[in-house]
């Protein structure tokens, strides 16, 4: 039968619940055990589509064109669980589907309440990663215990052990054990609170680990399994990755968190773990050989989650070359200052990630600029590539003011403009262009290069797109058209011939990169910022 592990958070938010929750998924992987990853949001949205990045993070991508929250991503770098839209459900989803029933009469009459009709579809949304090859489904509950919004959530996940027995499921709960410097001392009472919050739900935690930045003394571990009535080897201490994310899994394991996991649900057929393999990438993100210093000019740079998977993306690239990538966070507004140009001028490699409104653009647009005229590296994302094209048209073609329709309406030179299949949708939630989609490569292309294929697909999130009108005018000034979609309708790669790397896609690669497969274009990337720093030496 599939055994069930929910995770929950406490004390305050952002404690790193995901995180926790991909590295058991690993560490289960690593033991031969089959896993799928799930999700469950607290918020009304329908989905993370339509919220800011500075509220919410990065909106990540799955292959099926689900827009889902920053913490799938984190599942799929640690482990090789298959996501799709069943892996990430949220309250405006759930109420969504109920409403719907009960406009169709699909509950005969009866008055429709929290409990049982949400609690039933919540119940019926994780059921359905159940399957006879699946082991272990790791269901992640958003939000803090104690938040009303996830009392729906924590109730269905309550009812779901007397459903299918207690022996079929685990609660982890994690939670925050604070040092107070002033003191000096780590202080319990704030965890012994949060689980006596989720045991007045009824749910009570199997296993609780603590979030610190101190270790545990023996005493406090002892203290915290007296007042959360868990046993004394069941409270996990998780310290602060010093150095890396990827560290966590390591961590746990030292504390035999899988070991427990494994006899508690009677995973009988598990395997003794073998994490060589990443010891041995920890060893090199460790002991780098090489340094190389990437600025990322973003709208958002001021907030870290929102370019969440190109800063690991690009930590797998240095992986891959036994480089340590420092990344520089540039705020493109502030790019009309001359020592933030400057500064720019002296980094191994630009990148341009992604995003929506007018503001900053030009920033980016100057930024490709420098990039391209003093032949350092550059990768341009999505929004980053439609800038890249909008400076070569005003600075190369001489096609003044150019620019997207998103930012002028009325531009004299849109080369960047609105999808025809996007001109009539007026709602904003899920109806861009999303989702893997083929792109045919250019042989001999860079890109071409890079991945070893003219055939790949990766995941898209726009509404506007190159405007093939300005094609030809491109390619006879000097830019290279070196991918599309397979009818050649969609620009989907752009390259500069006369530039030791300078590519742009349409598409988010960083959404593919794993830290034990790195994504191509960043492996690609990063080699050319080594070259470059080496040069310049």
């Amino acid at each position: 039968m599939t055994k069930h592990i929910f995770v929950t958070g406490g004390v305050v938010s952002s404690l790193g619940k995901g995180l926790t929750s991909a590295s058991i998924g690993m560490l289960l992987e690593s033991r031969g055990l089959s896993v799928r990853m799930q999700k469950l949001d607290p918020y009304i949205n329908v989905d993370p589509g339509t919220m800011s990045p500075y509220q919410h993070g990065e909106v990540y991508v799955l292959d099926d064109g689900s827009e889902t929250d920053l913490d799938l991503g984190h599942y799929e770098r640690f482990t090789r669980s298959p996501l799709s839209r069943d892996s990430n459900w949220t309250t405006g989803q759930i109420y969504q589907r109920v409403i719907e029933k009960e406009r169709h009469g699909g509950y005969l009459g009866q008055t429709v309440q929290v409990i049982p009709h949400i609690t039933n579809e919540i119940k019926q949304c994780i059921s359905r990663l159940r399957a006879p090859d699946v082991d272990v489904i790791i269901t992640e509950i958003g939000g803090t215990v104690g938040d009303i919004e996830s009392l729906p959530f924590l109730e269905a996940i309550r009812q779901y052990s007397l459903d299918i027995g207690k022996e079929n499921c685990l609660y982890i709960h994690l939670t925050l054990v604070p040092f107070l410097k002033a003191a000096r001392e780590l202080k319990t009472k704030p965890t012994q609170h949060s689980v006596g919050q989720l045991r007045q739900i009824g749910i009570q935690p199997d296993i609780v680990v603590c979030r610190t930045e101190q270790p545990l003394t023996q005493d406090e571990c002892a203290k915290i399994a007296l007042f959360c009535n868990v046993q004394s080897d069941c409270v996990i201490e998780e310290l602060d990755a010093d150095f890396s994310i990827y560290e966590v899994p390591l961590t746990l394991v030292e504390h035999k968190l899988d070991d427990i996991i494994v006899k508690r649900l009677g995973l009988a057929q598990a395997k003794t773990p073998d994490l060589s393999g990443w010891q041995e990438i920890l060893k090199r993100l460790r002991h780098p050989e090489h340094e190389v210093t990437i600025a990322v000019v973003g709208k958002y740079a001021k907030h870290k989650d929102a370019y969440k998977s190109i800063y690991e993306a690009l930590a797998h690239g240095g992986v891959a070359h036994h480089a340590s990538v420092r990344v520089l966070r540039i705020q493109s507004e502030d790019m009309n200052r001359e020592e933030t140009r400057q500064s720019l001028q002296k980094v191994d490699g630009i990148l341009l990630p992604g995003g929506f409104g007018e503001r900053g653009i030009e920033g980016k647009i100057v930024a490709a600029q420098i990039a391209r005229e003093n032949k350092i590296p550059f990768f341009g994302i999505c929004l980053g590539m439609q800038c890249a094209v909008i400076e070569y048209g005003r600075h190369v073609l001489g096609l003044k003011d150019a620019n997207s329709t998103e930012f002028d309406k009325d531009t004299e030179f849109p080369v960047i403009c609105l999808m025809d299949e996007q001109r009539s949708i007026v709602d904003l939630g899920g109806t861009m262009r999303l989702g893997s989609q083929p792109t045919t490569l250019v042989a001999g292309s860079k890109a071409a290069e890079a991945y070893g294929t003219t055939g790949i697909a990766e995941r898209h999130r726009h509404r506007y797109e190159f405007n093939y009108r300005y094609r030809d005018d491109f390619v006879k000034g000097g830019l290279t058209i070196a991918g599309t979609s397979p009818d050649g309708k969609l620009v989907e790669v752009v390259e500069l011939d006369n530039h030791p790397w300078f590519i742009a896609v349409q598409y988010h690669p960083e959404f593919k990169s794993q830290l034990t497969h790195p994504h191509p274009l960043f492996r690609g990337f990063v080699k050319a910022a080594i070259e470059h720093k080496n040069k310049n030496k």
